[in-house]
């Protein structure tokens, strides 16, 4: 067996209506089809792919519990618009590069404060002249 690709991100919440408004707003995502499982809940789409299941619970789980993970990456294109995009959402960022890689790292957080970084290009970065100079993360 032969691992391919990660297929989605799981997340437990306590704020369902918001979590599902920031991936469609911030992120561009879709609420799509789910299975009918006996907890409310929602998929959301990039494409095609459910990347991001959301499970509605009954008490926010706690910051920094055993049920958080650090972060989870997406990769994209089109780096101006997407800045111009979150400023546009009002959505707080930072803005990294990876040593030696290049790789430029938006970093944001959804109303849980879940980390989530939205990879580009290097090639991209002279899209963004006018964002304060780009760090190493």
């Amino acid at each position: 067996m032969a691992l391919a690709k990660l297929d989605h991100v799981n997340i437990r919440t306590a704020s369902l209506a918001p979590m599902i408004a920031f991936y469609e707003t911030v992120l561009g995502f879709t609420a799509g089809a789910r299975p009918p499982f006996g907890f409310p809940g929602a998929w959301l789409y990039c494409g095609d792919t459910a990347v991001v299941h959301l499970i509605e619970v009954g008490n926010a789980p706690e910051p920094g519990g055993d049920l958080r993970l650090e972060h989870f990456a997406f990769s994209a294109s089109g780096l101006a618009d997407f800045l111009s995009q979150l400023r546009g959402q009002d959505c707080d960022y930072q803005i990294g590069v990876v040593p030696d890689f290049g790789i430029i790292q938006v970093n944001i957080h959804d109303p849980d404060g879940n980390h989530i970084h939205v990879d580009f290009a290097p090639a991209e970065a002279a899209s963004v002249s006018d964002e304060p100079a780009l760090a190493a993360v």
